[in-house]
C-alpha cells in the first residue's frame, strides 16, 4: 500500500489516506496506557496482592510514559522518523510480551513502565500531522488523530475487559497488544515524513533547548498547565472506577469495567468537533468547554454515580469528552508556535499532562482507599478547580 495515489483532503494539505493510518496507527499505540485499567482488580486477584498494591501498575503506566516523552519524543526534531517509529514499535512489542508472561507483579510493574516509555508514538505522529497539515486546517487534522487517541484509549478498555473476561486471565489482553503493535511496525514507518531536508541536532542540545522553550512561550506554560489538570482528573477516573465497580452496589467484575469505555463512544466521536471549534473560537473557549463538562461529570458522580450506572456511563461521557477537548484545544495552541521545535514543545505539553495524569491515578487509588468513592470524587474536583482559576486568570488577561 502507497499513499501516492490518495488525494489530499480539500482545506487539509494532507492526504486523507494519510490522516486514517496515522489515526489508526496513533489509536493502537495510545491503547497501550489505558488497557491495563480494567484489569487491575482481576491482577489484584489472581496475584493475591491488595487493590492498592494492583493500582501502581496504572501509576507506572503514567510515569513511564511521561519518561518516554521527555527523553525519547524530541527524537522527532532531529532522527529520521521512519527508522524511529520502527525501533519504537520493536521495543513496546517486546515489553507488553514480557508483561503477558510476567510471573509477579513487580515484573509486571516493570514491564508496563518500559512499554508505556517506548509506546510514545502518539506524540510524535501529532507533531507529524499538523506539520504536514496546511495552517487553515490544522485543528481539523490535529482533530482528526486526537480522535484516533480517544478512541483508542476508550475502546480499548473495553477490549481489554472482553478478554480478561473470555479468557479467565489479564495476560491475554498484554499478548492481543503485543500482537497489534507488532503488526504496525508493517505499516505506520513509510506513511511518516521522510528525513529529506531534516537537520540531525545532537541529542543533549535537544533535550537541553526545551528548559529555554517553556520560559520563552507562554501559550505553552498555559496549555501545560491546563493539560496537568484536566488529565490528572481523567487519570483519577479511570484508575479508581474498576474498584467502584467490583464493590457494593454494583459488584461489576473486569468486563464491566471495560464495557465503560464502549458506552463513552458517543463522546470519543464527537469529540472531533473539538477541532472545528478551536479554529473557529479559539483555544481558550474550548477549554471552558472542556472544564465545564468535566465538572458536570463530577456533580453527576458525587451524587447519583454512587450507586446508579446510568449515571457511571454519562458521567463518563462528560469526562471523555472534556478531557478530549481540554486536549486537542491545547495541542492546537501549541501548534501554532515556532514549526521547528513542535515535537519539543509537544514534548513538554504531554510530559506536563502525563505527570498529572500519574499524579491523578496515585492520589485516585488512595484517596479511594481511604475514603471511597466520595473521596475519591473530591480530589478529582481539586485538581479540576485548578484549571478553572488558571483558566479563568487567563480570561481576564486577555479581555484586558
Amino acid at each position: 500500500m502507497t499513499c501516492v495515489a490518495i488525494p489530499a483532503a480539500p482545506g487539509l494539505g494532507v492526504r486523507r489516506g494519510v490522516v486514517v493510518v496515522l489515526a489508526v496507527a496513533g489509536s493502537i499505540t495510545v491503547s497501550n496506557i489505558y488497557f491495563p485499567q480494567p484489569l487491575l482488580e482481576a491482577v489484584a486477584r489472581g496475584m493475591s496482592v491488595s487493590e492498592p498494591t494492583a493500582g501502581l501498575i496504572a501509576t507506572a503506566g503514567q510515569v513511564g510514559y511521561a519518561l518516554g516523552i521527555s527523553l525519547l519524543v524530541p527524537l522527532a526534531d532531529g532522527r529520521n522518523l521512519r527508522r524511529l517509529t520502527t525501533v519504537l514499535l520493536a521495543l513496546t512489542a517486546g515489553a507488553l510480551l514480557a508483561g503477558a508472561l510476567a510471573p509477579s507483579l513487580v515484573v509486571l510493574t516493570i514491564a508496563t513502565a518500559a512499554a508505556s516509555t517506548t509506546t510514545v508514538l502518539p506524540q510524535i505522529i501529532l507533531p507529524a500531522a499538523a506539520s504536514m497539515a496546511g495552517p487553515a486546517g490544522r485543528g481539523r487534522v490535529v482533530a482528526s488523530v486526537g480522535i484516533g487517541l480517544t478512541l483508542g484509549s476508550t475502546l480499548s478498555r473495553t477490549l481489554s475487559g472482553a478478554v480478561a473476561d473470555l479468557s479467565g486471565s489479564w495476560r491475554g489482553a498484554y499478548a492481543l497488544a503485543a500482537a497489534l503493535t507488532a503488526a504496525l511496525i508493517l505499516v505506520l514507518p513509510r506513511h511518516m515524513p521522510t528525513a529529506d531536508g531534516r537537520t540531525t541536532i545532537g541529542y543533549r542540545k535537544l533535550i537541553a533547548s526545551m528548559p529555554g522553550l517553556l520560559r520563552a512561550h507562554r501559550e505553552l506554560r498555559l496549555s501545560a498547565l491546563l493539560g496537568a489538570a484536566t488529565y490528572a482528573v481523567f487519570a483519577a477516573f479511570w484508575a479508581t472506577l474498576p474498584f467502584h465497580l467490583a464493590h457494593p452496589p454494583f459488584d461489576k467484575g473486569a468486563g464491566w469495567a471495560g464495557l465503560f469505555g464502549l458506552l463513552s463512544l458517543p463522546a470519543a466521536i464527537l469529540s472531533y468537533s473539538a477541532g472545528k471549534l478551536s479554529d473557529a473560537f479559539g483555544a481558550t473557549r474550548v477549554n471552558a468547554l472542556a472544564v465545564a463538562c468535566m465538572g458536570l461529570a463530577l456533580a453527576m458522580f458525587a451524587t447519583l454515580g454512587t450507586t446508579s450506572l446510568v449515571a457511571l456511563v454519562v458521567g463518563t461521557n462528560l469526562i471523555v469528552y472534556g478531557t478530549s477537548c481540554a486536549q486537542i484545544a491545547n495541542q492546537a495552541r501549541i501548534f501554532r508556535l515556532d514549526e521547528t521545535v513542535r515535537a519539543r514543545l509537544n514534548t513538554l505539553y504531554m510530559l506536563f499532562a502525563f505527570s498529572g495524569g500519574a499524579a491523578g491515578s496515585l492520589a485516585g487509588v488512595r484517596l479511594y482507599n481511604a475514603g471511597g468513592w466520595t473521596w475519591t470524587v473530591l480530589g478529582c474536583a481539586a485538581f479540576l478547580a485548578v484549571a478553572g482559576a488558571r483558566l479563568a486568570v487567563h480570561s481576564a488577561a486577555a479581555r484586558h
